[in-house]
């Protein structure tokens, strides 16, 4: 009996039902179509939107909390800080957003592909109806991406991309950035309208007292929700690398039949081998090490 979840992933247990001569392999991809980027208008849109937030972020850091400020060294050092976070937070997200998460060769599912896997009474494979691909195990459809996804986790659309095996370093990257450089706005804000009440408000800004108060407002706004909600997705990304269990695997309860590994191997299989500064990096490509491939023979 066919179990929901593999009724879902469309289970063909014998290849001859697979209809092979149904898919074709795409054709070849010139340099710029190689390039991974998801062309969905609401992901563009969350994209350019995160952005300028970070920008608007630093533009009232900048110009109304720290270059009106007095204390040198208070200056330097924070804004040295926050310019660093922000710096690695973009680079974060462009890295999220750039990255292949980990695609399924699209149209492989060829008569000569699924000779070449030479399939055993009994085993099974996966194929997806939409992309016409073979899937490996633990990979998942995504109807935004138009692609199977290994390790597929979700589609997020302000990286405008998947969160799957390949790039998940980077989205948590991004995510840790984000709501510390939130969390870093916030207490700069907090000690300027301390600094502002105490002084007089027309030489703590070299805008207007009303237009400080708004823009401080704003960013404080911005500030907090969006450390909630890093914070939030960040704690849950870490969790599931940690269980190796996707958000896709833990929403349909799919039934675990990979190795479980200890906390530290799922870190190291994310973030790469061995650990290093590098972890923290958004420029640096994780090494899986001896992490277990997926098999596209179950």
């Amino acid at each position: 009996m066919i179990t929901p979840v593999h009724h879902f992933r469309n289970i063909e247990r014998n290849p001859e039902y697979l209809l092979p001569e149904k898919c074709f392999p795409p054709p070849p991809r010139n340099t710029v179509e190689r390039m991974w980027f998801i062309k969905d208008g609401c992901g563009i849109a969350c994209a350019v939107v995160t952005w300028f937030l970070v920008m608007y972020a630093e533009f009232v850091v900048l110009f109304i909390i720290l270059l009106p400020s007095r204390d040198l060294i208070y200056c330097v050092i924070n804004g040295t800080l926050f310019n660093v976070l922000a710096f690695l937070a973009l680079a974060s997200h462009s890295r999220a957003m750039l990255t292949d998460p980990g695609a399924v060769p699209k149209g492989n599912a060829t008569k000569e592909f699924i000779e070449s896997l030479q399939l055993k009474p009994g085993q099974v494979v996966y194929k997806c109806p939409k992309c016409c691909s073979i899937k490996p195990d633990r990979a998942h459809h995504c109807s935004v991406c138009k692609r199977c996804i290994r390790k597929m986790d979700h589609h997020c659309p302000w990286v405008n991309n998947c969160v799957g095996e390949s790039n998940q370093k980077y989205f948590v990257l991004f995510t840790m950035y984000i709501a510390l450089i939130s969390l870093h706005a916030l207490i700069m804000v907090g000690f300027h309208f301390l600094y502002c009440f105490e002084e007089d408000w027309t030489k703590c800004s070299s805008f207007s007292p009303p237009t400080t108060v708004i823009l401080l407002i704003l960013l404080s706004f911005e500030g907090l929700l969006f450390l909630i909600f890093t914070a939030v997705m960040f704690g849950t990304q870490v969790h599931s690398i940690c269980t190796d269990e996707t958000g896709i695997e833990q929403l349909k309860k799919e039934e675990r039949r990979w190795a479980k590994k200890t906390k530290w191997m799922n870190l190291k299989a994310v973030f790469g081998h061995p650990f290093s500064v590098a972890w923290l990096s958004p420029f640096a490509t994780p090494d899986p090490g001896k992490a277990d491939p997926y098999q596209y023979v179950v």
